[in-house]
């Protein structure tokens, strides 16, 4: 079985990799749904828990996503520049009219936002992680989820510009209680898989809400997010997988003293805390300011009491990753983990490729900003901004 588990990640990597080159709609389309197959037989096969509901409830919503991004894309290409055509460049010179846009907007932004936990089509998100192996969490946080943010900037916003201004206020709603709702509802959990899979679903609202506020500040801070976030939660996943091969539990509860056996990995499990919570000179600070500083820029009450809400859910966010990683690393060592490994020498180097990852974000972000701004830019002409 372990030629068939890597062969499933490849083609997850294949899907993955496909779609974000892709620049013919049909073929896009192709790839996302190639993408979701492989996570369905990861979890259902190599799962844990109640993996055989999760894999079928993330299975089911993420083709519920497709169908309407299929819908979504239709439209565009009976509608669009009136060659029937599925070229994104080509669709790109001639947009739909106004009315067009309204129609077939909420489709492909609504589809590709159930793949990034968009409210209130997020439920996927906590079942579907916390029953994944280890290697399919890190994929599916890391990588598949932001398939749906590229989705919502590179097609819905680029090709439907008018489409975005109109629902961009029913976006922000949404992403505002996306962030807080993810946060308080990760503060109920006292599973450590369950916690980061709460805490995706608020940690994805920013990259809406950098979306639904359409300055260039903010899209651009909303794909930094989408790497931050593939980074940090890729990197808790494999510091959670390294902790229960060990102690055979996620329970915070049923844990405690770690640190004395397991330095490292606890070590950088509070390097992937505190770039949770946004700690300066870590990838998370850097991309939820660049959200916040976008989001600011648009003038309006509205616009200001959505920034503010957002801001709150740090405060949120350290409660519980402090006092997870505190009950976890901290206090006295039970008697039964007296006797366990640190983490071995390719578990190691998984997990300070990942923390490179997050370094070179929070310390230099310029060179990734220099990266998205030209995308970026030519977003805010199709916006008119």
């Amino acid at each position: 079985m372990t030629k068939e588990f890597y062969l499933l990640l490849i083609l997850l990597a294949l899907g993955a990799y496909g779609f974000f080159i892709s620049i013919d709609l049909f073929m896009l389309f192709f790839f996302l749904e190639i993408a979701v197959i492989p996570k369905y037989l990861l979890i259902g096969i190599w799962g844990s828990g109640k993996k055989e509901y999760s894999a079928n409830k993330l299975a089911l919503m993420l083709m519920g996503g497709s169908e309407l991004v299929l819908v979504g894309m239709l439209g565009l290409y009976f509608y669009g520049n009136g060659q029937h055509s599925f070229d994104l460049l080509e669709l790109a010179k001639t947009p739909l009219s106004k009315e067009k846009q309204l129609l077939f907007f909420p489709f492909l932004f609504l589809g590709f936002g159930v793949f990034t936990a968009i409210f209130p089509f997020h439920t996927w998100v906590p079942d579907g992680h916390s029953s994944a192996p280890t290697a399919g969490s890190m994929f599916l946080a890391g990588i598949s989820m932001k398939l749906g943010g590229y989705g919502c900037i590179r097609v819905a916003t680029y090709l439907m510009p008018e489409g975005a201004k109109e629902y961009s206020t029913i976006i922000i709603v949404l992403a505002s209680i996306a962030i807080l709702y993810g946060a308080f509802a990760t503060l109920m959990q006292k599973d450590l898989k369950y916690m980061n899979a709460y805490s995706s679903v608020s940690h994805c609202g920013f990259v809406l809400l950098g979306i639904g506020m359409l300055t260039k500040t903010a899209m651009t801070g909303a794909v930094m997010q989408m790497v931050s976030h593939g980074l940090m939660t890729a990197l808790f996943f494999a510091v959670i997988g390294i902790i229960y091969d060990r102690t055979h539990t996620r329970m915070v509860g049923e844990m405690g003293g770690l640190m004395k056996v397991m330095p490292f990995t606890m070590s950088i499990l509070f390097i992937a805390g505190l770039c949770s919570l946004g700690l300066p000179g870590l990838s998370g600070f850097v991309a939820e300011m660049t959200v916040f500083m976008g989001s600011w820029q648009n003038e309006g009450a509205f616009y200001r009491i959505a920034t503010i809400l957002s801001c709150m859910s740090i405060v949120v966010t350290a409660v519980y990753i402090l006092r997870a990683i505190g009950q976890t690393a901290m206090g006295p060592l039970k008697e039964s983990f007296r006797g366990i490994t640190d983490a071995s020498w390719n578990e190691r180097l998984a997990v300070i490729i990942l923390v490179a990852g997050i370094l070179a974000i929070g310390v230099a972000p310029f060179w990734l900003n220099e990266l998205v701004a030209p995308s970026s830019e030519m977003i805010m002409q199709k916006l008119g901004k």
